[in-house]
Formats: structure tokens, sequence, C-alpha cells
């Protein structure tokens, strides 16, 4: 059995197609409806290309797909919404309320009010919801939670994590960046810059590694240059749940970074490092011995982790991988759904994750506002 998906967006820009691809890897769905751009002769362009085979299923708006999808006894079981940041919520809402479950693109919405309006239709409905946090989809990041939970580093301690981007600064010095320009437009990105687009990868790459989620924070915004509408660097303070320290550093004026993800647990009995630019391994290091590199799809992985592997050890898997091991896990959960079957180990970013990353930004956007002093996750209303 394969599932029907549908598309929003993806016409426009690369992120797209990964989604496209990270759907179609496992062959567990395929592509059958999309309204992919709202320039109409493109939008058929782009069906053509991506091989939706019956024209009356490229619609001309979300809210006319929505409708007729739902209608049909063959409609799409989710639609993927790879839209810019500013749509994702009505378009979310939509599918919701036409009893259709939803992938999306981060971030959730624009604010914690929005992204719990969505959670609760999605669970009112019945409804699974994901969100694309790409890189908790490594095969090594699960090795690490898998590796935590078995208390092979102990008891967490300190938690250090840190996301160093260059585009925007280069962006600057370009004749044009389209990314830039909406990027750092508050109506269409919301009222954070950097802390919203990749301090939430962090944030929620943090809880997929440790199962911990940040309690309270101090950030210190910056606009640099100062000229800048939002900020494009961000520092945090975190305190984790159990009162586990946190020190979390995102920039997109990085120079020399292109998108460099570090993330560093330290525990009384060890540590694991994980690192983007060499996601097919785990750097772990226990008390008063040698650090260790454990390398992807080899025989001492937890199963958990080696089921999310795809090629023979030595071989690398990236970031397409990554997001297909997102759409894996969605879809395997809602095939066990429709089957009433098993969806094993298989785990996916869902709706609360996203809510979780909003309540974050939205903490560190009043700490900032207010001299950076400490402000609860989960309480503000912004």
């Amino acid at each position: 059995m394969k599932l029907k998906f549908g598309m929003v967006g993806g016409g426009g820009g690369f992120i797209g197609d990964v989604h496209r691809h990270g759907a179609l890897m496992d062959d567990l769905a395929v592509l059958t409806a999309g309204c992919f751009t709202r320039n109409a002769e493109k939008n058929r362009a782009v069906a053509e290309k991506w091989n939706v085979s019956d024209p009356a299923r490229v619609y001309g708006s979300y809210t006319e797909m929505a409708k007729a999808e739902a209608a049909r006894e063959d409609g799409i079981d989710f639609v993927s919404i790879t839209t810019p940041n500013d749509t994702h919520f009505p378009i979310a809402k939509c599918f919701l309320e036409h009893g259709i479950h939803v992938m999306c693109d981060k971030p959730l919405a624009l604010n914690a009010k929005e992204g719990r309006e969505l959670q609760r239709l999605a669970k009112e409905r019945g409804l699974l919801f994901g969100v694309t946090y790409t890189y908790t989809g490594y095969a090594m990041v699960r090795q690490a939670r898998e590796m935590i939970d078995a208390g092979e580093i102990g008891k967490i301690t300190c938690i250090q994590g840190e996301y160093p981007q260059e585009w925007l600064a280069v962006s600057l010095v370009a004749e044009h960046s389209e990314q830039a320009t909406w990027r750092q437009d508050p109506a269409r990105s919301g009222a954070s810059g950097c802390c919203a687009d990749i301090g939430t990868h962090v944030e929620c790459l943090i809880a997929q590694m440790t199962g911990l989620h940040p309690k309270r924070v101090i950030a210190r915004f910056d606009r640099i240059p100062p000229e800048m509408p939002l900020e494009s660097n961000a520092q945090m303070m975190v305190d984790f749940d159990g009162g586990v320290p946190g020190l979390l550093w995102t920039s997109q004026v990085a120079m020399g970074h292109e998108t460099e993800l570090n993330v560093r647990i330290f525990g009384e009995k060890g540590s694991i490092e994980w690192s983007h630019l060499r996601p097919w391994e785990l750097r772990v290091t226990r008390i008063n011995q040698p650090p260790q590199t454990y390398t992807a799809n080899r025989d001492y992985l937890y199963p958990a982790a080696k089921e999310l592997c795809r090629l023979p050890s030595g071989h690398i898997e990236g970031f397409y991988e990554a997001f297909g091991n997102l759409y894996r896990g969605f879809c395997v959960h809602l095939l066990a759904r429709k089957t009433g079957g098993d969806p094993g180990a298989f785990r996916y970013p869902t709706i609360d994750d996203g809510v979780r990353g909003i309540e974050f930004v939205d903490a560190c956007l009043e700490s900032n506002a207010k001299g950076n002093v400490w402000v609860p996750v989960g309480q503000t209303e912004a």
C-alpha cells in the first residue's frame, strides 16, 4: 500500500524538491496532486516535471486543493507544505479542517498562539502532523539518543549547541538575494530572524538527542549590521529539564562557516558530540578513556539507529537521506494507523515539537526585549 500526497509550494525554491525526494525515497508515497506555485504556467510545468499525471489535480490555490481532495474517494492522505514561513499557519489549518494529515516545513507558524491552534485542531481531529526539522533525521543523532537513554554517559550535566552560518553576510555584498529579502522581512518571517530560522533547529536537535526541553532562557539578539530588520546573531543561556544548563549560539553572519551545526552533550560518565560537517560520525568519550568515533551502519549501533542507515558503512549519507528518514517515520506511522500495523521504533518531529520551538523563540524574544533576563518557556502568548 502506498500513500497519496500532495504538495503546496515547492515550485520556486530548492526545499520543495528536497521534500519531494524525501517523501518518495522509500516508495511509501506517490505525489498525486499539488499547488506548486501561483504562476499558472509554471504550476503546470512543475506538475508535469514531477509526474503528476492528472491535470485536474493541479490546483490554482491551496483552498481549492484542500476542498477538492477531501471530497475525492481517492484523495490525498497527506499534504506537504513547503512555502515561506508566513503561509504555514493558514495552509496547515485549511488542510486540517478538511481532515487531511500534514507534513510542514519548519517553523510550524509565526507565533505560539497560531502553533497551539494547529496543535488543538490536529488532536481534535486525530490527524498526524509532522514538522521537518531536518537534522533530527540523521542516523547518528538517533544513535546518540539511544546511548543517552541507555545511560552510557550517565546523568547529563551540560549541553552546548551552535549553528554558525555566513550566508546572510555574503548576501549583503551580493547584488540580490531573494532568501535574504523574505527571511529578514518581519511580515513574512515573524518577529525573529536568526533564532527562529536556525535556533529552533538547535533546540529540536538537542531535544531529539537528549529528551530534554528548555524550561527558561536568557537571550541576547544582535542585528549585524545594525540596520538589519531582524537579529542575525543570537546567544542563549538555557535551563533544560531537571536544571541542566545549556549554552546556544546561532549566527547568519559568521564568516567562514556555511552550515556548521554542532551539539555537545556532557554527562557524569562521558560525552557525546555530533557535527553536521561529518554527520555520519558520533564522537563518544567515556571518563578517563580515549575518544571513540562511531560511524554509520556498523554492527555496534543500536537497532533504532541502524535501520535509519541506507548505504553500507563508509558511504556518505547526507541531507536528502535525513529528509527521507523524517518522511519515512511519518509515512510508517500513517500507514500503521490506516492498517492497524506497528510503526516500530521510527520517529519524526511532531506538531508538539513545532509548538515547543515557537515557544522557545517567543521566550527568547521576550528575554531580549526585557534586557536579557530569565524568561520561562511555554508561558508567553506572542
